[in-house]
């Protein structure tokens, strides 16, 4: 087994595959991400990009090899501290996977309740967080009346909420107009300015040429290295 001493490390893996009955998602994977990292993952559509997304949260587990996360091996874990693996992240998604139902305000508080966070802690850190991504004017809102940009910007304040050390974005740009591309982009640059992990699956070339940062480029679930951009 991987005992993951490599201190300066966030997460590591070690030759990954992940199968999909006969079809091959992902192959031999090796990856090391260091602290305060931000690191792309490109590639076309269908490369495997989401799938080595979830395999980090455990939103799916790994074929074969093995991943960890902050020195956590994902292969020894127990079910009961998966939700303290998942505290690591904030995840954003490009389809926002906001609840219709419940305001920008209870969207984003969701993720304090579930970690027991006491109501006053709750409101002050919910319009705080609200604030910074420039969406606070509407708290009170649904999801459905708000336009694609404000909802990717809910979705940045409910990732970042809980102060996670790693940001898992996937595609966050991919629906949104240039403009609301750059808000996106610079709420991730300011993450990770403050110390955060950011990991950014997209196909988008302007994003990337845009923000810096290390490249990889993922193929037919085979991880080429720099990507062709």
């Amino acid at each position: 087994m991987i005992d993951g001493k490599d201190k300066s490390s966030i997460i590591q893996m070690f030759h990954v595959h992940k199968y999909y009955g006969s079809k091959k998602a992902l192959v031999d994977i090796s990856l090391n991400v260091s602290k305060n990292d931000f690191l792309f993952i490109s590639g076309p559509s269908g490369a495997g990009k989401s799938t080595l997304l979830r395999l980090l949260y455990l939103g799916e587990p790994v074929s074969e090899g093995q991943v960890l996360v902050d020195g956590m091996n994902l292969s020894r874990i127990s079910r009961k501290k998966i939700p303290f693996l998942r505290r690591k992240f904030g995840i954003i998604f490009q389809d926002y996977k906001l609840i219709s139902t419940k305001t920008v305000f209870d969207n984003v508080a969701l993720v304090l309740e579930a970690s027991g966070k006491k109501r006053k802690f709750i409101e002050k850190k919910v319009r705080s967080v609200l604030r910074t991504v420039g969406i606070e004017r509407r708290i009170n809102a649904l999801p459905p009346s708000l336009s694609g940009g404000e909802q990717q910007r809910v979705a940045v304040a409910r990732a970042v909420v809980g102060v996670p050390r790693i940001i898992l974005a996937d595609e966050p740009t991919g629906s949104l107009d240039s403009d609301s591309a750059d808000i996106i982009l610079n709420l991730l640059k300011g993450f990770h300015t403050h110390g955060g992990t950011v990991i950014v699956a997209t196909h988008d070339k302007e994003l990337i040429r845009k923000a810096g940062g290390r490249i990889l480029y993922l193929k037919q679930g085979r991880l080429l290295g720099p990507a062709p951009i």
